[in-house]
């Protein structure tokens, strides 16, 4: 499932490399992860990247695999027409631990194939609750949800729909406590420690100005 509601500038078809990144990020989730990313697109006014969906029916490995064929059609078709533009700069996958298997499968797929993930663990809302407060400690997925419902009455636990203008102001703190986060699971797997996630290297591809 595609989820290409915003026409590209014209500009993504100058043969002229633009200093943004054009960027690919694959999501396994139906309503979240997209609504978020699609977004924080729009706040920071970013046309250079696709969101696609994998919803409902891939694992991590599955969305690695979709991530790379996006990418190797894109590149086939910059190759056909002369445009580097239509290239993909960085493609990202995003998925959570849940209770998937393949996991460390899914993370050297990647690896081998020069494709980013932004993982968390337990699930995406974590980092949506790093927006309002500190990582909770090591809580199970409902219990993060639960917490996210708490900061954001309206945020519902069934579609999981999510409206940016809740979670903005608390961007650049998200950030500081993602990052956090991260310095501790140096020296173990990724997928083997709860709380983490890794969200803000994505997000600050994404917001970061032209260089």
């Amino acid at each position: 499932m595609a989820r290409r509601d915003r026409e590209r500038k014209p500009s993504r078809r100058n043969p002229f490399r633009n200093p943004k990144p054009v960027i690919l990020i694959v999501c396994e989730g139906r309503n979240t992860e997209p609504d978020y990313f699609e977004g924080l697109v729009s706040e920071f006014r970013n046309p250079r990247v696709d969101i696609e969906l994998v919803g409902g029916k891939g694992t991590p490995k599955t969305l690695v695999a979709v991530a790379k064929e996006y990418r190797e059609k894109a590149l086939s078709k910059a190759d056909k027409e002369g445009d580097e533009n239509l290239a993909y700069d960085d493609v990202w996958c995003v998925f959570d631990r849940d209770d998937h298997l393949d996991i460390p499968d899914a993370f050297q797929m990647a690896r081998d194939n020069g494709i980013q993930i932004a993982f968390s663990n337990p699930c995406f809302e974590l980092w949506l609750l790093l927006h309002f407060r500190d990582q909770p400690g090591m809580k199970h997925r409902d219990a993060i949800i639960t917490l996210v419902k708490e900061e954001i009455e309206e945020y519902d636990t069934d579609s999981k729909h999510v409206d940016i203008n809740k979670f903005i102001n608390g961007y650049s703190n998200a950030i500081q406590r993602s990052k956090r986060l991260s310095l501790f699971a140096d020296d173990q797997r990724l997928w083997d420690r709860n709380p983490y996630t890794d969200v803000h290297k994505l997000t600050i591809l994404i917001t970061s100005p032209a260089t």
